[in-house]
């Protein structure tokens, strides 16, 4: 009886508000009486989910997955060139390591008002904004030559790339249905993992070869490169600016996307072709104090503290790996470098190996709730009474048991001093768990606030990245006080811990969203009528 209610919620679901989510959609759906027959049979078919299709869809992943490179590669492809700075600056390890977590700490605040505003404004000033902010960072990184210089200019430089990775997130949910986010979302988190593998190799033959000035001179010109893109290609993709697309943005937001002739035609056929956008952000303004809010809710505040626990420990391991295998092995940077290979290419492997496999996830529950591939795809953003935090934990539960293993491991083998082979090899292993868990619940996340994709992305940011930042800090004293092996082995007991999280989001995690879109839906409605 359960299932067979449970299964009609959904489909009703999957029906129900869709043309909500786009105003300028909303009043081709009025006027039809509801609640018999013949006033269902007469209503039309409800808007698509997205205008783009799958080849647009395609290559607007292929820029933002470019764009969110930035992010990771600027803080990995300093790792080799620790050892040489702290020897140019006369400063300990430790000192040194601060950079990293001033680093992090911007990482994580920046994105609270670059997600928020781009939930209001778009993504494509956003994206400009962030990029000019990183390449101007980037130059002065490259000319100064004082410590304190260091340390600002690195807040600055992560303060305009750390936008990509919320902006990405959020133009996958603008363009991409529960249904296949996580495979695009997989894709676009391709882009950060090949910056912290290539990050680190690039690092280290720059930093080996030309000096570490020349690794900020690269960063230059790519993300000049990758500015142009979303400058002439990149259609704007914020909901609340273009609907679903159909909707024609302002004239200073528009790419050559929007110059197409099939473009034209079918905003042409969807009848809004000519509307400028602006109308459906009236009255929003940016708030990053939104973040904190998302922080606090009981269902997203789990996700975000099971994925930055995961993302501390993940960052402690690679931020003490120059110091340790230069200790250890002799390494020089260019050795440092070589050694993230198993991580970016476990990492790689693991980000398109994880998006697919809850999107067949996503689709396994689909079918036994009697739901098709067309009537997923059409899915409302709240997403109703699907159990989408299952989807989600069940493939992230596999991924935290290999992280756990892995890190045990490798931190007594180090301490052992083992042949740098028993290390590398465990590194794999360690990219491809950690990085299937972020891949999970960043999609998760999205799927809890679908309405904020920009905003609940930075709220990710902003967790795992302060927490990021404590790891960072901390990493190298508490292996000098304790050792690899029992350093790393308190950082999987706490990866252990994160397991009952996820099953307490699986249990009540429907139930608490329901809850907060049936309030969010009822202040919006009383906001309704007081205008």
């Amino acid at each position: 009886m359960n299932n067979g209610l449970n299964r009609k919620a959904v489909t009703a679901m999957t029906k129900g508000d869709l043309s909500t989510s786009n105003p300028a959609t909303a009043k081709n759906t009025g006027g039809h009486e509801q609640g018999s027959l013949a006033g269902e049979e007469s209503c039309p078919a409800p808007p698509s989910y997205s205008m783009f299709n799958a080849w647009e869809k395609g290559f607007i992943v292929f820029i933002v997955s470019a764009s969110a490179f930035f992010s990771p590669v600027s803080a990995n492809i300093y790792f080799p060139a620790l050892n040489t700075l702290a020897q140019d600056y006369h400063v300990s390890p430790t000192l040194i390591n601060l950079t990293i977590t001033m680093y992090m700490i911007f990482q994580g605040l920046a994105p609270s008002f670059t997600g928020s505003l781009s939930d209001s404004i778009g993504r494509r000033p956003v994206y400009v904004l962030c990029f000019i902010v990183y390449i101007g960072a980037n130059i002065g990184l490259a000319l100064q030559n004082q410590f304190a210089a260091l340390m600002v200019l690195r807040c600055l430089q992560s303060s305009g790339s750390s936008g990509t990775i919320a902006l990405g997130n959020a133009v996958v949910s603008d363009v991409a249905s529960a249904s296949e986010r996580g495979s695009y979302l997989g894709y676009v988190s391709l882009g950060g993992v090949v910056g912290v593998s290539l990050g680190a190799i690039i690092g280290g033959i720059l930093s080996d070869f030309l000096g570490w000035r020349s690794i900020f001179w690269f960063l230059v010109l790519s993300a000049g490169v990758v500015l142009v893109l979303i400058l002439v290609f990149l259609p704007e993709t914020a909901r609340a600016v273009v609907g679903n697309g159909s909707v024609r943005p302002a004239a200073w937001d528009l790419s050559l996307w929007d110059q197409l002739p099939s473009t034209k035609r079918r905003r042409v056929a969807s009848g809004t072709s000519e509307t400028l956008s602006g109308s459906s952000a009236t009255g929003r303004f940016v708030n990053p104090l939104m973040t904190l809010k998302i922080c606090a809710d009981k269902e997203a505040g789990i996700v975000l503290f099971a994925n930055g626990i995961v993302f501390a420990g993940y960052y402690a391991l690679v931020g003490a790996i120059p110091s340790q295998f230069h200790a250890l092995y002799g390494f020089n940077d260019l050795d440092v470098g070589l050694s993230f290979i198993p991580i970016g290419v476990s990492a790689a492997i693991s980000a398109v190996a994880v998006g697919y496999a809850v999107d067949w996830n996503f689709a396994r529950h689909a079918r036994r709730l009697g739901i098709s591939v067309d009537g997923a795809k059409q899915m409302s953003r709240d997403l109703g009474s699907f159990p989408i935090e299952s989807v989600r934990c069940e493939v992230a539960l596999p991924m935290l048991a290999l992280t756990v293993v892995t890190f045990v491991v490798y931190g007594w083998l180090l301490s052992f001093h083992t042949s740098v082979a028993g290390p590398l090899a465990m590194l794999f292993f360690v990219g491809f768990g950690v990085n299937g868990f972020f891949t999970i619940l960043s999609v998760l996340i999205v799927d809890v606030y679908p309405q904020a994709p920009a905003t609940a992305t930075a709220a990710n940011n902003f967790v795992r990245c302060w927490l990021g930042a404590g790891a960072s800090a901390i990493i190298i004293p508490m292996i000098d006080a304790l050792s690899s092996g029992w350093a790393y082995t308190f950082i999987a007991l706490l990866y252990l811990l994160m397991a009952p999280l996820l099953w307490v989001i699986m249990r009540w995690g429907p139930r608490w969203r329901s809850d907060r879109n049936a309030a969010e839906k009822a202040r919006e409605a009383s906001q309704n009528v007081e205008a």
